[in-house]
C-alpha cells in the first residue's frame, strides 16, 4: 500500500488537531469557569483562569453532596441492572421466538420512544403517587428502568441476530436446557453489547432532570441534574459553582466510559458484518 505523502500527513493531522481545539474549547471553558472565584461569567478569548482557585469545587461538595451523590449512584446503577435484566430476557425472545405480535411489538415499543419525557410527568407522577412512590429513589429506578428498556431491548436484539444458532443447538443437542444455553452460553458472547446497553442506561439515568425535579422534593433525595438546577435562579446564575457542579458530575461517567472502552467499541463495531 502506498505511503501517504509527507504534505498530506502533516495536512491530516492538522486537520485533526483543529477539530479537536474545537472540540475542547467549551470544555476548557467550563473548566476556567470552575477555577474562576467570581459567580460572573467570564469573558474573553483564552479559557485560562488569571486567579484559579478550588473555592466553587468545595462550596459545591460541601453540605448534602456526598447523600445526593450517592443517590446518583444508586439510581443510575439501580436503573441500568434492572433495565438490562428485563430487555435481555426480552430481546432474547424476540430474536429467537417466533410469535403472534412479535414485529408489531417491536414497532410499538420502539414508537414510546419518539414521545419526550416531558409528556409522560403526569401520568407517571400520578402513578407513583397512586403507589406511594414520590419523592422516593424507588420510583425513579422504576421509572427510568421502564423508560430504557424499549432501546435497551432493540439494541440487544440486533446482537442476538448475529450470533449464531448453531452453537445454541449444539448446546441442547447435548443435553443443555434453554435456560443454561442463554446464561452460559449466549450471554458470555454477548457481553460487548451488554457492557454498550449498561452504559447508555446508566448515562441516561444519570444525566436526565426534569423527571426528577418532577418527582424529587425533598433535598436529601435529590440527585446531582437536580442539584446543578440550584444555581440557576430567576435572579441570577452562579457560573463558578454551576461549571464546577457540571465537571464533578461528569467524573463519574468518564471513569465508566474508560472502563468499559474495550467492550463498548466492539459492541458498537460488532454485527457490522455478517457472515
Amino acid at each position: 500500500m502506498r505511503q501517504p505523502s509527507t504534505g498530506v500527513q502533516i495536512a491530516v493531522h492538522a486537520g485533526l488537531f483543529a477539530f479537536t481545539a474545537a472540540a475542547m474549547y467549551p470544555v476548557a471553558w467550563v473548566v476556567r469557569m470552575a477555577l474562576t472565584p467570581s459567580q460572573a461569567f467570564a469573558g474573553g478569548l483564552i479559557p485560562i483562569p488569571t486567579h484559579p482557585s478550588l473555592q466553587n469545587f468545595v462550596d459545591v461538595t460541601s453540605g448534602l453532596f456526598v447523600v445526593q451523590l450517592a443517590n446518583s449512584l444508586i439510581v443510575a446503577t439501580a436503573t441500568a441492572l434492572v433495565g438490562l435484566f428485563m430487555s435481555t430476557s426480552a430481546a432474547y425472545a424476540l430474536s429467537r421466538f417466533g410469535f403472534p405480535g412479535r414485529e408489531r411489538g417491536i414497532a410499538v415499543a420502539m414508537a414510546t420512544q419518539m414521545f419526550p419525557q416531558v409528556v409522560m410527568a403526569i401520568p407517571l407522577y400520578l402513578m407513583l403517587d397512586l403507589l406511594h412512590l414520590l419523592d422516593s429513589l424507588t420510583g425513579l429506578v422504576l421509572v427510568y428502568a421502564a423508560t430504557s428498556v424499549p432501546f435497551a431491548t432493540f439494541t440487544l436484539k440486533g446482537w442476538f441476530d448475529t450470533l449464531p444458532k448453531d452453537l445454541e443447538e449444539a448446546a441442547l443437542l447435548d443435553g443443555a436446557t434453554r435456560l443454561q444455553t442463554f446464561l452460559w452460553i449466549v450471554l458470555p458472547l454477548a457481553r460487548p453489547a451488554l457492557a454498550v446497553t449498561a452504559l447508555f442506561a446508566f448515562m441516561q439515568a444519570w444525566n436526565e432532570f426534569a423527571l426528577a425535579a418532577t418527582f424529587l422534593g425533598d433535598p436529601r433525595s435529590f440527585t446531582l441534574p437536580v442539584v446543578l438546577q440550584r444555581y440557576v435562579s430567576d435572579y441570577g446564575t452562579e457560573w463558578g459553582r454551576f461549571a464546577a457542579g457540571a465537571i464533578v458530575v461528569s467524573l463519574p461517567v468518564m471513569v465508566l466510559f474508560f472502563a468499559l472502552q474495550k467492550q463498548f467499541v466492539e459492541g458498537l463495531t460488532a454485527g457490522g458484518v455478517k457472515g
